[in-house]
């Protein structure tokens, strides 16, 4: 997972801390010790002489440049490569480096926090609060999905479903991909290996009116969440987007969550702009991570819509679902 990112930033790591060792290293001029106060100008060097010369922006030049390309390289979004270059710039210009401090392991913690800093952007969202909240008002938790063609949609669901019934909760599904007969099917065939009913009509059938069944089902029976499918789209399609807008108006969802493919980089973020801006996200799963070499997608997407991570696909088992921690990613990348 990330492997390109992780060996570009390895190489960054180490240029840095190479360039922090080599500026610490450059003393500055040192007094010579007067005859008669030997004893007077160690305890002064002892005391002030603790650190070396202030780091200047000229010193950093290079290898910001160098973790600038990287970046770009691994499809990281152009404004999320610049928060990561201006927090390290800002953490290591115009300071004084302590005596001792092992430059490599400043060098990371820069570039680890700096990606942390990146990946929180969009907050975080606790769904199995969201889902006890609801169950205290004695109403089913919506959840509705949305995404392009191909990117596993219908698959997380799935995953989605499982997770949620391992913590005890009672599942509904809803086939609002009435586009196509084979997304109805796909979804009866995930619920059958789970044991999980669904909600379903004829293909061509009104999709709000699928989901607006399912929730009035779930709520008569007593579930504790219905998942959403909707048809997979291009977010340029026009037609399909405002079926996605009805379907939101129809139910009035808790949580509107854009599912993304890791493979695809830049294009899963400009995916999720699209319909966060045609109908309103509120967190994002990301697929796929376990094949993901760039990672610029999970770098990216979070910082750029303002949304949260809410988890990671990490293989096609429907327990291959984790949820998003930052250390997931930290981990991946700077394990040695």
């Amino acid at each position: 997972m990330l492997e390109k990112l992780k060996h570009k930033l390895k190489s960054i790591k180490e240029k840095l801390s190479a360039k922090i060792r080599e500026t610490t290293e450059q003393e500055e001029a040192e007094p010579v010790a007067p005859p008669e106060h030997p004893k007077l100008l160690r305890v002064k060097r002892t005391v002030k002489g603790v650190f070396r010369r202030k780091i200047s922006e000229s010193d950093l030049d290079d290898v910001l440049w160098d973790l600038h390309v990287s970046l770009l390289e691994s499809d990281t979004a152009l404004p999320v490569a610049q928060e990561i270059i201006q927090y390290v710039k800002s953490e290591l210009v115009g300071k004084e480096l302590e005596l001792g401090k092992d430059p490599r392991k400043l060098a990371e913690s820069l570039l680890r926090e700096s990606i942390r800093r990146v990946l929180m952007k969009g907050g975080h969202i606790d769904l199995f609060r969201l889902i006890e909240q609801k169950r205290g008002e004695d109403k089913p938790a919506v959840i509705v999905f949305f995404g392009v063609n191909g990117v596993g949609k219908t698959t997380t669901i799935a995953k989605v479903a499982k997770m949620l019934m391992d913590r005890g909760y009672r599942v509904l599904l809803a086939a609002a991909d009435t586009f196509r007969a084979a997304g109805i099917e796909q979804l009866e065939i995930h619920a059958s290996k789970l044991g999980i009913p669904v909600v379903k009509q004829r293909r061509g059938a009104d999709a709000a009116a699928v989901a607006f069944d399912a929730v009035a089902h779930a709520r008569a029976r007593h579930y504790d969440v219905v998942l959403v499918d909707t048809a997979g789209r291009m977010q340029t399609d026009v037609d399909l987007m405002d079926e996605m807008k009805k379907i939101v108006r129809v139910i009035k969802p808790d949580l509107k969550i854009f599912v993304g493919d890791a493979l695809t980089g830049n294009d899963a973020v400009e995916q999720a702009q699209t319909f966060d801006r045609e109908i309103g996200i509120d967190a994002v799963i990301l697929c796929k991570m376990d094949a993901d070499a760039r990672g610029g997608a999970a770098l990216s997407i979070s910082y750029v819509t303002g949304k949260p991570i809410l988890a990671l696909g990490t293989g096609q088992r429907y327990e291959d679902l984790v949820q998003f921690n930052p250390d997931l990613i930290l981990n991946a990348i700077f394990a040695d």
